[in-house]
């Protein structure tokens, strides 16, 4: 007999495949139920309602996603090479994804009546958490940026980068996006 967690577990497994692949308003609950092989009752006595999946889907998305952008910004101690290295990580991310995009810009644009209240705000969590990662790799850069202004302009270069690569299915966007932080760097230390 499996554990309560171990069916937490597969329920939440097979909605993260589902709304990643899918999106949240193409994937229906009874497709998360026979995906994950469980029972209605199953399904709603770990999570209340199609909404709590997704705010479970959203965290846990949250901690990998941060935890693994982390982890490929320390394969390259260099400080003038840390910025360019989490610009990397959107095509690292790309590659792995098929050019899915980020998953919480997904969420919002398809949830806009959803959006107003905890899916909101665990999406706002999770780009404020990328904001300060970003405003704190600028802060410890060479070239001595200017935070949290040149900071939060990395985070609207790093954000555009991440959507125009998904719309185009290409990384040229990421690699414009290098060029502008190059150019920063360069024009700061001077």
């Amino acid at each position: 007999m499996e554990k309560p967690s171990e069916v937490r577990e597969r329920i939440l497994k097979y909605a993260t495949l589902l709304f990643h692949k899918q999106g949240y308003q193409a994937t229906g609950i009874n497709q998360v139920i026979a995906e994950a092989n469980v029972a209605k009752a199953s399904l709603y006595q770990h999570f209340a309602s199609k909404e709590a999946l997704c705010l479970a889907y959203l965290n846990r998305r949250h901690t990998c996603w941060m935890q693994a952008l982390r982890e490929y910004l320390g394969q390259d101690a260099s400080e003038d090479k840390v910025i360019l290295r989490a610009f990397d990580f959107i095509t690292h991310m790309n590659q792995q994804e098929d050019y899915r995009g980020c998953a919480f810009i997904n969420i919002s644009s398809e949830t806009p009546s959803l959006s107003n209240g905890a899916i909101l705000e665990v999406i706002q969590n999770h780009k404020n958490d990328l904001r300060h990662l970003l405003n704190q790799l600028a802060s410890q850069d060479p070239a001595g940026f200017t935070v949290p202004e040149t900071g939060d302009q990395l985070y609207t270069l790093y954000e555009g980068a991440l959507i125009a690569s998904k719309i185009f299915r290409s990384d040229w966007p990421v690699q414009q996006a290098k060029q502008v932080v190059r150019h920063l760097q360069s024009s700061t230390l001077n």
